[in-house]
């Protein structure tokens, strides 16, 4: 019996576990202090010396909170530093990266339609946009451009932008998408790492040393604090979208990319609005409206398939191994009425999550998936709906399992 695909498997479950646990304390930490440092009152003469104060009431308890604009005249006994979340996110992520995409990235990360590479090439493609993203971002901040806060936005959306399309051109729909945001949140959690924490450091190294604060580093600080906050909700859709294939697997599904980025600014402004009480800017909920409608337009339009796919070497040991003809069979029988180009199972109208299975080289593709929910578990036909039987799946089992 071969355990490997299913500690594999619970592997990359454990890791996505970890990965959205840490991710909403991440994300939670920086929407609260984003809306707190937003709603502060600052009209007030306060003996302290704060820049701002709040009050606030949650969990049956009153909360007296103030902020000051560059650090307090001593150095208070007891520090909370806010940074462990970030850093287990983007570990969490990575880990998640190098199992799901890495370990299967013949399947993955590789579309033969777009860009024919060995493993290891697109592997090393990933990371070195992964890393190279960041320098080119903080660069770019550290520049004479990072100056002006609008143009260096407008500057970093184009760039993101043409990242989304070049990402399509040489991975999979897919992997092109999780690529933007992992980009996108390295680029985050590098902020904190490297900018936004050791500035606060140096603030407190003065205050330790009687200095008085440089106020450059708070303001280099909240500059990037700024940049977190309004790329958080894209993230959050691209790291999902892997689930929706109307989404990453469509002709202009970088043109998507591009929009969702939008979307994360029009919602972000209405509620930084608020906290600030500048406005009640409603409109941006129209626009974002707007946005999502012409986001679900785009996956509409048919992606332009050229060439054929290749077998890879393994997927040429499944065809040629016994008990195929079955599994085939077994299939087409009790898979293929839902994944299919044109479903006929009442109530479906695309293939969940974009999965074909009405063809040798789709099921060919997809054995590892079959063979883990549909042969070592029962998830699929969900609710058994079309009769798989136990003899069914154990010939599923024993193919998969007779090649090495």
């Amino acid at each position: 019996m071969n355990e490997w695909p299913i500690i594999w498997e619970w592997l990359m479950f454990a890791a996505r576990w970890l990965h959205v646990i840490t991710a909403i304390a991440w994300i939670g930490s920086s929407f609260y202090f984003i809306a707190l440092d937003l709603g502060l009152w600052r009209d007030r003469n306060l003996k302290s010396g704060a820049d701002g104060e709040e009050w606030q009431v949650h969990g049956g308890g009153f909360y007296h909170i103030q902020k000051y604009l560059v650090a307090p005249a001593e150095m208070p006994e007891h520090l909370v530093w806010f940074k462990w979340e970030s850093y287990a996110t983007w570990l969490s992520g990575f880990v998640l990266l190098t199992l799901v995409y890495y370990g299967g990235a013949d399947l993955y990360l590789i579309d033969a339609n777009v860009w024919d590479a060995a493993p290891w090439q697109a592997i090393g493609v990933s990371l070195i946009a992964i890393v190279g993203g960041w320098f080119a971002y903080d660069f770019i901040c550290k520049s004479r451009l990072g100056e002006n806060n609008t143009i260096l936005m407008i500057l970093l959306y184009v760039i993101l932008v043409a990242l989304a399309w070049g990402f399509t051109q040489i991975f999979t729909g897919r992997a092109a998408f999780l690529h933007l945001g992992a980009i996108t949140a390295t680029i985050m959690s590098a902020n904190v790492f490297l900018i936004i924490i050791p500035n606060q450091k140096i603030v407190v190294a003065d205050l330790i040393a009687g200095r008085k604060p440089d106020p450059k580093y708070g303001k280099i600080a909240k500059q990037r604090s700024t940049h977190n906050n309004y790329l958080t909700l894209p993230v959050i859709f691209l790291m999902l979208s892997n689930h929706y294939p109307l989404a990453f697997a469509t002709e202009f599904n970088w043109i998507i990319a591009a929009l969702v980025f939008l979307m994360g600014v029009t919602i972000r402004h209405y509620f930084n609005s608020r906290h600030a009480r500048t406005g009640n800017p409603t409109w941006t909920w129209l626009a974002t409206a707007i946005l999502f409608i012409l986001i679900m337009w785009l996956s509409t339009v048919p992606k332009v398939l050229t060439g054929e796919a290749t077998l890879t070497a393994r997927e040429t040991r499944l065809a040629e191994a016994e008990g195929f003809d079955h599994v085939r069979d077994i299939v087409l029988g009790r898979c293929s009425m839902c994944h299919n180009v044109e479903p006929f199972w009442d109530g479906i109208y695309h293939a969940p999550k974009g999965v074909l299975l009405d063809n040798d080289k789709d099921i060919l593709a997809h054995a590892r998936e079959i063979y883990l929910q549909a042969g070592r578990s029962n998830a699929m036909p969900p609710g058994n709906v079309s009769w798989m039987e136990e003899e069914e799946r154990a010939i599923i089992v024993a193919w998969f399992e007779s090649v090495k």
